[in-house]
């Protein structure tokens, strides 16, 4: 989409005032931007509509898409547990392409490669725009101008604040339950699609004017525990087989065995202990990522040699955090989502491992969150500039290649540390200026490569406590000079003045936009 007007935000970039027809605000600043008002409430539902005897089952999704009213314009919802694996999020798509339905707005808290699916769809007018992220062949087919509307990616946090805030009004969410009894009381701890917890679907079925439950998993009432509880359930339905258990979750997950990857994550659990950020009773973050696995694994070393306790872990759990737990390395898991098999038995077994939905532990416009309290998290880029600000949205190329997830939200840790290699593919990840801005400078600590450390210059106090310490530490602008002499430096990738996303900061203003790459 063509923008006419556009101004400078805080971050000096170039946005749109106007996105999608609704007015947008511009970055004004971290901590800067506070909302005013009320948050946003569906409308009250009464008994005398639902079933006197509490059983909520549908015959179809297509029938309980129509019972909820499905029209041309609708915002519909989905979410991500079921990753690559996922068949309800494109099973809602080919029902509202069967039965004429146009200019529908998706708005998933994740997608998947399997979503390429969506393509034909984005092509014909039964969706107009996605707001959430484009991996794959959907980032190609946005990043090259094709979708009718302009997209918009926010972060997990960003999402759950857009629902709250009423940025987005959610007309019909559809979400995939791996269990759940007929009243809707719902979990994904068991079954054959179990993705051991459903954060990411709280908000929506909080907030949403109907919601659909997708079930392949019935069971006896009540579903215990109840990730989703019944009363904010519409319909229940049961079906085959939510999705390809295998590529919803994985057996395992596994450590990095790249010598440059295992040389960073050594350098950055070392830079952990020397400078005091990991100690007795800290609270951390971990990821599922080969090198953020391989840093848990050094820091494990580090816990065992001082006999040290995480007291919390925060999740995205894996084999490697419920072993900690079971070790007593780590006192509890506070999980948002599961990435292997080893994390739903926890989760079934373990009382210390508590699922912990998104909304409590990312929302900015809430009395504070998880974040706040997390002494240390490990982040990955695609991109990182001079000023230490970060991109994980788009390539080199300039083409839409990831999503933001928590990435934003996780900046707000007392640490904030991203490991990654120099350059990928012989091409420099540390850049004079990134491409797309998802992350302010300001809220970067480290940059941990296989070739050294930069601090940054904001953080004098990791900085004199790493000075003595034997790390090869170094600025910045050195790692860069160091990658470029190695590559060479690339060159910028070419766009068309046509804006086709918008990356929201966690506050909903607006931080940077995406052009169209030039054929």
């Amino acid at each position: 989409m063509l923008h006419d007007k556009l101004v400078v935000n805080a971050a000096g970039k170039l946005v749109p005032e106007e996105i999608n027809g609704e007015k947008v605000i511009p970055y004004k600043g971290v901590g800067k931007y506070k909302p005013m008002g009320c948050k946003h409430a569906p409308p009250i539902p009464s008994c005398a509509d639902y079933p006197a005897n509490g059983d909520k089952r549908c015959p179809s999704l297509r029938d309980a898409l129509i019972r909820s009213g499905l029209r041309d314009g609708m915002t519909i919802s989905t979410h991500h547990h079921l990753r690559d694996g996922d068949f309800v999020a494109n099973a809602v798509f080919d029902i509202a392409q069967e039965l004429g339905i146009k200019g529908l707005r998706w708005f998933p808290s994740a997608s998947f490669p399997c979503n390429a699916h969506l393509i034909p769809y984005l092509e014909d007018g039964t969706i107009d725009w996605i707001e959430g992220s484009m991996n794959g062949p959907l980032g190609e087919f946005t990043s090259k101008g094709k979708m009718k509307k302009t997209a918009i990616l926010r972060s997990h946090g960003g999402r759950v604040q857009a629902i709250q805030d009423g940025e987005v009004k959610i007309d019909i969410a559809v979400m995939a339950a791996p269990s759940s009894d007929v009243f809707g009381n719902a979990n994904g701890l068991t079954g054959p699609s179990a993705t051991g917890v459903l954060g990411y679907a709280e908000m929506d079925v909080q907030y949403a004017e109907k919601v659909i439950l997708v079930t392949d998993n019935l069971v006896p009432f009540p579903c215990l525990p109840m990730q989703i509880a019944g009363n904010f359930v519409d319909f229940v339905v049961v079906t085959e087989k939510l999705g390809e258990a295998d590529r919803i979750i994985s057996g395992t997950t596994q450590i990095t065995r790249s010598p440059d990857r295992l040389i960073i994550a050594e350098l950055a659990a070392r830079f952990c202990e020397v400078t005091g950020i990991i100690y007795d009773g800290c609270v951390i973050q971990a990821g599922a990522g080969g090198i953020s696995l391989a840093i848990a694994e050094y820091i494990k070393t580090i816990l065992q040699r001082n006999q040290w306790r995480i007291r919390v872990g925060f999740g995205g759990s894996t084999q490697y955090m419920t072993q900690m737990l079971e070790t007593g390395l780590m006192e509890y898991i506070l999980d948002g989502q599961v990435f292997d098999t080893e994390a739903v038995r926890s989760l079934n077994e373990n009382r210390k491992h508590q699922s912990f939905s998104v909304f409590n532990a990312y929302n900015y416009h809430s009395k504070g969150n998880l974040t706040s309290m997390i002494d240390v998290v490990t982040l990955g880029a695609t991109e990182i500039d001079v000023n230490f600000n970060g991109n994980v949205v788009t390539h080199s190329d300039g083409v839409i290649l990831h999503g933001i997830g928590g990435w934003q939200n996780c900046l707000f840790a007392k640490n904030t540390i991203v490991a990654l290699p120099l350059f990928r593919n012989r091409i420099p990840v540390i850049v004079d200026e990134v491409t797309t801005l998802c992350g302010p400078g300001e809220l970067i600590d480290v940059i941990v490569t296989e070739r050294g450390i930069a601090i940054n210059p904001l953080r004098s106090d990791l900085i004199e406590k790493a000075k003595d310490s034997g790390l090869p530490l170094k600025t910045i602008r050195e790692l860069k000079e160091e990658a470029e002499a190695i590559c060479g430096k690339p060159d910028k990738p070419k766009f068309t003045d046509r804006v086709v996303a918008a990356v929201k900061w966690v506050d909903g203003t607006v931080l940077d936009v995406i052009r169209q790459v030039a054929d």
